[in-house]
């Protein structure tokens, strides 16, 4: 009990000695509270744009969205900053002339991992919100239709990648591969490949000759800088698979209407189908393009069975 009340006298005694070191400690606990409540901002924003775009993502589209968020953002936060974080202070050279270390860590580094990463992370998250604002515009849309035409909508379902969402939808696909694909390449560009050597030479002025420069924990970082071109590479992967399902599934459905269109031209051709009204009744009319197959051959039986009894009739 001595000891403790001894050890508190004599931290007391210190803050009132030293006010910049109490200061310095509220200030740590200040920081603290705002980097956990910035955190948690961040990680609820990431959550409901994760939940936003599954809602208009194909199978390809919500692994892509899992690996993207669980391989590569939570590898960047947690680990990936913690590991580059002393990048610049641990940069050393074998020379004392002032400025040469700047200038050859400026040389090795043009461009700081973390940085392009995190630039990356940015850009191949964007094209998503496309998808979303469309979506959202077919809403507003749908509800102006349905407030002027008393309850009918324009849209069976705004979320449905039909028409023009179609193309946004792989449009930004289109984007966030090539994102992808760009970051790559500048990486491999910027460092000459994918590899960081633990020595580096440098001759650049005002070293007074070549220096040897050494970099903290360099196998460390090759292992992180690889895991995260991996990552990249099957997103680009699992964006290409997307894209060529989502051709090949329209290239099928626009083939089922082309066979579907040339059995109509050849029953209107033949004698079976004398009551059955003209294909040019169905022409120049607007149909949503968020209906299924099932629902707009429904949709054709009907109108074929009402122009049968008005020519019955």
């Amino acid at each position: 009990m001595d000891r403790q009340t001894g050890r508190q006298t004599d931290r007391q005694t210190d803050r009132q000695t030293d006010p910049e070191r109490g200061f310095q400690h509220r200030g740590a606990l200040v920081s603290i509270t705002w980097t956990s409540r910035a955190a948690g901002m961040n990680w609820s924003g990431l959550e409901s744009l994760l939940s936003g775009v599954n809602k208009y993502s194909t199978a390809f589209g919500r692994i892509w969205l899992s690996m993207v968020f669980v391989f590569r953002v939570l590898v960047f936060v947690v680990a990936a900053q913690r590991v580059w974080g002393d990048e610049n202070k641990d940069f050393v050279c074998n020379t004392r002339q002032p400025g040469c270390t700047n200038v050859c860590y400026d040389h090795i580094f043009p461009i700081s991992h973390i940085r392009l990463w995190a630039l990356q992370l940015i850009f191949i998250t964007c094209p998503s919100f496309m998808v979303m604002a469309h979506v959202k515009f077919r809403e507003g849309k749908d509800k102006k239709y349905e407030s002027l035409h008393h309850g009918s909508h324009l849209y069976a379902n705004p979320g449905k990648k039909r028409g023009g969402l179609w193309w946004t939808y792989l449009l930004s696909l289109v984007f966030k591969s090539g994102f992808d694909a760009s970051f790559l390449y500048i990486l491999y560009r910027i460092y000459h490949g994918y590899d960081l050597p633990r020595l580096s030479k440098c001759s650049l002025e005002p070293c007074p000759n070549t220096v040897d420069c050494f970099i903290s924990r360099p196998t460390e970082k090759k292992i992180f800088m690889l895991f995260m071109v991996v990552s990249s590479i099957l997103c680009i992967f699992m964006c290409i698979c997307e894209m060529v399902y989502l051709i090949g599934k329209r290239i099928s459905k626009l083939l089922r209407i082309r066979h579907e269109n040339q059995r109509l031209i050849f029953a209107d051709q033949h004698e079976l189908t004398d009551l059955a009204p003209p294909r040019s009744m169905y022409r120049n009319r607007k149909t949503d393009p968020t209906l299924t197959d099932s629902q707009l051959s429904l949709n054709k039986r009907e109108k074929v069975r009402e122009g049968t009894t008005t020519t019955t009739l």
